[in-house]
C-alpha cells in the first residue's frame, strides 16, 4: 500500500437509522484511485477486517465514480433514513506508534517478532518497539513516549498488555497476541485474539466432513464465554448443532470429556478443543480425547496447530504477519479517529494445519482444492 493511497483516500462513515426492532447499520464508503489499487488485500489490510464485522457494510468507490449519480443516490438513501455523515478519516500522517512485547525467548520471540514486522510494513508511519521485562519503566515510557508525541500503543501478548494499561487514558491501545484480556487490562479497548473465529473452525469442518451434525465442546467460562457466544451463531449458520458443556476445573473437564465419548455418535458427531487452560490439559486431556477419537471414529479439530501434529484432524492458527499488519490498520484507524470496535475480536487471519492420517483413518478425503488451502501437513512429508 503506497502513501499516494492514502493521499486519495477518503472513508465516510455513513450511520443509518434504525427502528426498534432492527439493529443499526454502519456504512463506510471507501473512494480510491483505480491507479493507486495495485493489490486487492489493501482494503483489507487498511480496514483491519471490518469488512466481516457484522451491521458494517463498506462501499467500494473509485474516483470517477464521484462524477456518477451513484455516489449522490447513496447519500441521499442514507440521509431519507435518518443517517447522518460523518468524515472519518481522510489520509493524513497519524504520528508514530509503539509497540509493548514481552522480552521472552524462543520460540515465542520469533512469533512476536513476525507480528512486529507486519505491524511495521503497515503502519506507513513510525514504529518504536519496547521488550516489557522485568525491568520495564511504565512512567520511564510513558514519558518517552510523551516526547515523541506517540499515542497510540499496540501491546502484545500479556505482558505487553498488562504494560499498556498501566499507560495514560489518552493514549490508545490495541491488544494482540492474547487469547482474552482481563477486564481490568481492557480499558475499553480492541483486542484481536488469537482464538480462532468459530465460524472460520465450522465452515472447514462442514466442508471436510459434510456428515457432522453435532459439535462437543467443554469450555471454562471465564477464560471463553465470550467465544462460545459467538460460536453458538457460527454453528446456526452451518446447521450445526453446538453442545458447550462448562467445566470450572480440569478434573471436572475430564469426567465430561468421558461422558461425550459414551454416547457420541461417529455418523454424525465431532469435538472441538479450544484454547482453554482449565479444559484442554497437554498431558492428561488430549491423550484421552486423541485416544478415543481414533478408537470410535470421532473428529476431532482444534484451536491449536500442535495438537494435529498428534493427532487431531486439523486446527486454524496465526497467520503473524498478517495480525500484525491488522494490528497496524487497527491503530490508524484509531489514530485517525475512525470508531474502533471495542472488545475482544477473534482471529480472523489463519492457516489451516491438517492431519493427512488422522483423514485417511476416518475416511475423509479432501478434494485437491482443498489440500492446497492447507498450510501445513502432519506428519510431515
Amino acid at each position: 500500500m503506497t502513501p499516494r493511497f492514502f493521499r486519495f483516500l477518503l472513508v465516510f462513515a455513513l450511520f443509518a437509522g434504525f427502528l426498534p426492532s432492527q439493529a443499526a447499520v454502519t456504512r463506510i464508503a471507501v473512494i480510491y484511485a483505480e491507479t493507486d489499487d495495485s493489490s486487492p488485500s489493501s482494503f483489507a489490510g487498511l480496514l483491519g477486517g471490518i469488512e466481516q464485522t457484522p451491521g458494517v457494510e463498506i462501499i467500494r468507490l473509485t474516483l470517477k465514480d464521484l462524477e456518477d449519480p451513484r455516489l449522490s443516490q447513496i447519500l441521499l438513501a442514507a440521509s431519507q433514513r435518518g443517517g447522518g455523515i460523518r468524515l472519518a478519516a481522510a489520509g493524513g500522517n497519524i504520528g508514530p506508534i509503539a509497540v509493548f512485547y514481552p522480552d521472552i525467548g524462543e520460540p515465542y520471540r520469533s512469533v512476536f517478532s513476525k507480528i512486529i514486522e507486519g505491524i511495521e510494513e503497515n503502519s506507513q508511519t513510525k514504529v518504536t518497539s519496547y521488550a516489557v521485562g522485568s525491568n520495564f519503566n511504565v512512567q520511564l515510557v510513558s514519558d518517552e513516549l510523551k516526547r515523541q508525541d506517540i499515542r497510540i500503543v499496540i501491546a502484545l501478548g500479556r505482558n505487553g498488555l498488562k504494560a499498556a494499561s498501566a499507560l495514560d487514558r489518552e493514549i490508545g491501545v490495541i491488544a494482540g497476541g492474547v487469547i482474552s484480556a482481563p477486564e481490568s487490562e481492557q480499558r475499553n479497548s480492541t483486542t484481536l485474539s488469537l482464538a480462532p473465529d468459530p465460524a472460520l473452525l465450522f465452515a472447514r469442518l462442514k466442508a471436510l466432513s459434510p456428515k457432522t451434525q453435532r459439535v462437543f465442546v467443554v469450555f471454562e467460562p471465564h477464560q471463553n464465554s465470550w467465544l462460545i457466544r459467538l460460536a453458538r451463531e457460527a454453528a446456526r449458520n452451518q446447521g450445526i448443532e453446538l453442545i458447550a458443556q462448562e467445566a470450572g476445573d480440569l478434573k471436572s473437564a475430564l469426567a465430561i470429556y468421558q461422558s461425550i465419548f459414551t454416547t457420541a455418535d461417529a455418523r454424525r458427531d465431532a469435538l472441538w478443543l479450544p484454547q482453554d487452560s482449565a479444559t484442554v490439559d497437554e498431558s492428561l486431556v488430549l491423550p484421552l480425547v486423541l485416544q478415543e477419537s481414533w478408537s470410535k471414529g470421532i473428529p476431532v479439530f482444534s484451536s491449536n496447530v500442535s495438537h494435529v501434529k498428534r493427532g487431531a484432524l486439523f486446527a486454524l492458527y496465526p497467520d503473524n504477519m498478517e495480525l500484525g499488519r491488522n494490528l497496524a490498520a487497527s491503530a490508524i484507524g484509531m489514530a485517525s479517529g475512525n470508531p474502533a470496535m471495542r472488545g475482544v475480536l477473534p482471529l480472523r487471519d489463519v492457516l489451516t494445519a491438517f492431519n493427512t492420517r488422522t483423514a485417511s483413518h476416518l475416511g475423509l478425503a479432501p478434494s485437491m482444492a482443498q489440500q492446497k488451502g492447507f498450510d501445513l501437513l502432519f506428519p510431515e512429508q
